[in-house]
């Protein structure tokens, strides 16, 4: 079954939905999975350390390790192409390195200002307590995971975000080190096997106010 892409944004943001019912017989390449993270991961973050880390689970027996752990959302385990769990890696600024040494390399910015910015924010990622650091991925995690919902509706695929799952259990229930990485939501995706639900929206003028 091939999906349709589309480039029209409004066409992407308000066709989104959050589906529950997948067509489990629709899978997505890794080639393709890819090319949607890739998008999503232009999203802005802090310092541009990009905290965000992907565990794609689409295998049968990675679905089986998540569905105890995702509470009342078993459905959209069994039937989607895949469920992102997606996570904020507190040492982020260990890629400090990689990322600002290629922008220099790509001629993205001259070295003296990759050194400053190392200079300016070297100090404050030493001493930033935990719980800061730990508002600062979700909240860069939270860009990510929205960029991802809209990328993969541009290739022609539907995903739902997912907040109730074990979050305490999630990263060594998978290998991961649970006081490295932060879970920020599981996103499943795949092909709707129904339109889902149209919801409502407040109005702007009462959540919006002009000074």
């Amino acid at each position: 079954m091939t999906t349709q892409k589309t480039n029209d944004f409004n066409k992407i943001v308000k066709e989104r939905r959050s589906i529950k019912n997948y067509d489990p017989s629709v899978k997505i390449s890794r080639e393709e999975m890819t090319e949607i993270l890739e998008a999503a991961t232009t999203a802005p973050s802090s310092v541009n350390m990009q905290p965000w880390r992907f565990l794609i689970i689409e295998s049968p027996e990675a679905k089986e390790k998540l569905a105890p752990l995702a509470r009342f959302n078993q459905n959209q385990v069994q039937t989607s192409a895949a469920v992102i769990a997606v996570f904020g890696d507190i040492n982020n600024f260990e890629k400090f390195e990689e990322i600002y040494g290629q922008a220099v390399e790509k001629g993205y910015m001259p070295k003296e200002v990759k050194e400053g910015i190392f200079n300016s924010f070297s100090g404050y990622f030493e001493t930033i307590s935990r719980e800061e650091m730990e508002d600062v991925v979700l909240v860069d995690g939270g860009l990510v995971s929205m960029q991802i919902m809209l990328a993969a509706r541009a290739y022609g695929y539907d995903t739902n975000p997912i907040g109730g799952y074990e979050k305490d259990k999630i990263a060594e229930a998978f290998g991961l080190e649970k006081d490295r990485y932060i879970p920020v939501m599981l996103i499943s995706i795949g092909k709707a096997a129904d339109e889902g639900h149209q919801s409502v929206r407040l109005p702007i003028e009462k959540v919006a106010q002009w000074k």
